[in-house]
Formats: C-alpha cells, structure tokens, sequence
C-alpha cells in the first residue's frame, strides 16, 4: 500500500489542491509544515490525530516542520460563532515553549515560530508586500469568514488569513517548504497560501486537509464534559485518559484506531471483526487505550492506568497506591469532610444520593461500598482515622459511580 492509499484508508485526506500530490506523497523528499497557536501550554487529544499525520508523513521520508504560531496566537483565528478573548504576550510565549517542548518530545520535529519574522515587519511594508496580492471579494468568499459576516468579524480576525498566507510564503523562501497540512476548518486559510506564493513566486505548492475527528454526533473527539483531555499527563492523568478511550462509541473505535494508532490494515481489521462480533470484549477500545497511552507516556503509564481501573472494577481499592489514587480520583465528583460522620448523613451532604430515604434504600441493598467494602449498617460512620492514607474515602454507589471524600 503507498502512502497515499494508506492515508486515504484512514480517513486521513479531506481536500487537496492537486493530484499531482499524490505522486509527491507516494516519492517523499518534501519538506512540509503543519501549525498551531499557543492557546495552552499543551496540546489535547485531538490535536494529536494532527500531530500523528505529519508522523506518518515524517516516517515515509518527508520533512516536517510544526510552526507554533507565536504571531498568530497573539490575534487568534477566526471562530464559527464569535471572536476569541485576546491573550497576554506573557501567557502566548509561556504556551509556545510548553508546546515546543512537548512537540519535540513527542514528534521529534523542528519548532519554528512565526513571531521571529513578524515582528520586523511593520504595517506599511505588510500592506504593500503581501496586503496587496489579497482581494477583498477573495476573502470574503472563504468559508470561515462568510459564516461570520452577519453576526460581525473584527479586522484583526479577518486579517488572520493574509497572516497564515504569509507563513507559507516564508517557510517556501526560507526552509523549502511545498507542502502545508491542517485539518479541514483551515482549507480556507491554507489555499490562500497557496494562491499567494503563486503570485509572489511563481511557483506551485499544495496543501491537503484531514477531516476533523469527532464522535457520531459531530462533537470535537478528545473532548470530555466540555474539558480538553490534555497530553500534558500532569494536566489529564493516564487513568484519565484510558477511561475515556476504552468508553468510546463501538460504532467509532475503528475509525479511531485508523486516526490514532500505526497498527496496519492487516491488524485493524482484525479488532474490527472481533468488535463486530464480540463487542462486550471490548478488545479495540482496550488496544485504542494502550497504543494512545503507551506513545504519550510510554508502557508503564499504561500498565498504571490498567491496574487503577482493574482496582476500581474489581472493588480492590486499598492495594493502590497514595499516587495510584490520586489519579483515579481526579475523576470522581468530591466532597470535603471536616468531621467523623454518619454514612446517611453524609451521603446526602455530598450530594451522592438526594435524599435520606434514598440513601437508605442504597445501603440496605448492599449499594453502597466504602474503600472496596459493602456497608450496610444504617449507624455506620465515617471516619478519618479509616481512610485511605488517612485522607481519602472512596464511596462507590451502585456498580460505577465512585466519588471521592476529602478529609480535613
């Protein structure tokens, strides 16, 4: 399979510009680049499916080159809906060295950024070297800013493509660059590149996009109860993050391993029959979680988020470790205790159950389990000097639902 074909079978190409990329993908030797701002000092989940396309590209014998856009992040690209909240130049640069250093950690690629060369030019120079190769109906026309026309789009968004256009231009003259990848909401922004070192150079570059990742509802993947899940595993723990991938939708988790893994066709099809067949297996999501985890933070991070939810499933809760659980209960709906107190009291207080009746419904049908154990004595108190470290109460409600007790 070339890597065109392969590309293609993983869903990962949505537009190009010219056939004649196909060929130039299949030969390899291009120098390519691949952007994004500094809106957090770590990239999320679904940056990474972005990050691995260039991977691929990289493995196959091109050249990449990721641009955080220092420049850029200062003004923010165009939303659907309404205009980002401006940032200090103190957090952009801090976000812009998180994200190189996580970057070249993870990729291993060159980091450029396009504060380097925006910064010397001044608005007179911009407007008569790149401003005047732009038509107003040109821009006008572009997906991104059509769609904000009725409701209002500032100048500084609306100048953002000239900008993305620019860089292009830059790393073409400077690095040899022919090749831009983005995902598909930056198609507008990436053939106005194009179209400018056309008429600047003469010369033709391409570019290609891959469809954004969501889930079968169109939601951005990687994104859960409205939070990013963060690469950073300070910022999302590997417990986190395998409890969130080994829950994806069956219907998706093929796609998923095609985006998110380098297992090949031959492999993938395999999990695919057995999700077919024996979807209670859960054998596809299990690998999905171990491929993710395992290139993010290597396999003990892994071999940790398995047996942290192993303990969870099997109500074994005292053999984690204080670090162990932590991470599980950076997950869980928590509640600060400054007291010894009654089970039934309590649980109304936290709000795990909504009534006193309730709660006693639970522990009398052996619903409740405190760090692993069955509870059901009514006059069961809760205590400090039996938690968990001497700070922490796991309470499981029913069969899944864990929350955490805080004691002061």
């Amino acid at each position: 399979m070339t890597l065109y074909e392969d590309l293609k079978w993983r869903g990962l190409i949505k537009d190009m510009t010219s056939p004649e990329l196909i060929d130039k993908l299949n030969e390899g030797g291009l120098t390519f680049y691949i952007g994004t701002d500094p809106t957090a000092d770590s990239m999320h989940l679904g940056h990474l499916s972005s990050f691995l396309l260039p991977k691929r590209l990289k493995d196959a014998g091109h050249n990449p080159i990721l641009l955080v856009g220092g420049g850029t992040g200062l003004i923010g690209d165009p939303r659907p809906s309404d205009e980002r909240d401006m940032k200090s130049k103190e957090v952009i640069l801090k976000n812009y060295e998180g994200l190189k250093k996580q970057a070249e950690k993870l990729f291993g690629f060159e980091v450029v950024n396009n504060l380097d060369w925006y910064k010397d030019i001044n608005m007179i120079d911009f407007l008569r070297d790149y401003g005047k190769y732009f038509q107003i109906n040109y821009m006008l026309d572009k997906d991104i800013i059509r769609r904000r026309l009725d409701t209002g789009i500032s100048f500084t968004e609306f100048s953002y493509m000239i900008l993305q256009a620019l860089d292009f231009l830059h790393l073409h003259k400077t690095r040899g660059c022919d090749l831009q990848v983005a995902g598909s909401d930056q198609w507008g922004n990436i053939t106005a590149g194009v179209d400018l070192i056309k008429k600047a150079t003469g010369d033709t570059v391409y570019a290609f996009t891959m469809p954004l990742v969501t889930d079968s509802h169109g939601v951005k993947f990687g994104k859960s109860e409205g939070n990013a899940l963060w690469l950073d595993k300070n910022k999302t723990s590997s417990y986190e993050l395998y409890q969130f991938l080994v829950n994806v939708e069956d219907s998706m988790v093929i796609d998923y391993l095609k985006i998110y893994t380098f297992l090949s066709k031959e492999e993938i099809e395999k999990y695919e029959e057995v999700n077919k067949s024996e979807p209670h297996l859960r054998l596809a999501h299990k690998k999905l979680a171990e491929e993710v985890i395992t290139f993010l933070h290597g396999h003990e991070e892994y071999e940790k988020a398995l047996h942290i939810s192993e303990a969870l499933f099997k109500g074994n809760i005292k053999e984690l470790s204080k670090e162990e659980l932590i991470d599980a209960s950076k997950s869980m709906d928590s509640y600060e205790l400054d007291k010894d107190t009654n089970l039934v009291d309590l649980l109304v207080n936290a709000s795990i159950v909504t009534s006193k009746r309730e709660a006693r419904e639970f522990i009398t049908n052996n619903s409740i389990t405190i760090n692993g154990d069955k509870v059901n004595d009514l006059e069961f108190i809760v205590k400090k000097k039996d938690a968990l470290y001497q700070e922490y109460t796991i309470i499981r409600k029913g069969k899944k639902k864990y929350f955490v007790i805080k004691h002061k």
